[in-house]
């Protein structure tokens, strides 16, 4: 189960694992062959579903991502948890504010992560 103190922890790990855009730091919140989901898979990586599976593609989309937007930098608003999920509330790139729903496996590692945005 997750709690107030991880939910927070793990948030500001995340948040300043992008703000370094050290891309093996942010992988290392997740398992090998988890999924991800966002609307910028579609524009990005030419995906129609939104969706990419494992951690060698989505690493190479977070890749194109960070060479793409090289002043990305993720500013906190919020955390908010669950039984064995996490939302974080945050501002994100392009002046949009994002709402990313992560469901965490039972070593603590994101399984799935699905991102939404104004």
């Amino acid at each position: 189960m997750i709690t107030k103190e991880f939910a927070h922890h793990f948030a500001a790990e995340w948040i300043a694992a992008w703000n370094s855009h050290d891309l093996p730091r942010v992988l290392s919140h997740y398992t090998d062959d988890f999924e991800m989901t966002t609307p910028f898979i579609v524009t990005l990586m030419n995906e129609p579903s939104g969706t990419l599976h494992g951690k060698d593609k989505v690493g190479a989309y977070w890749g194109a991502a960070l060479q793409k937007y090289t002043d990305l930098r993720f500013d906190l608003i919020d955390v908010l948890y669950g039984v064995d999920t996490i939302v974080i509330y945050y501002h994100s790139i392009l002046g949009k504010k994002s709402a990313e729903f992560f469901w965490f496996d039972a070593t603590g590692k994101v399984k799935k992560a699905i991102a939404h945005y104004d």
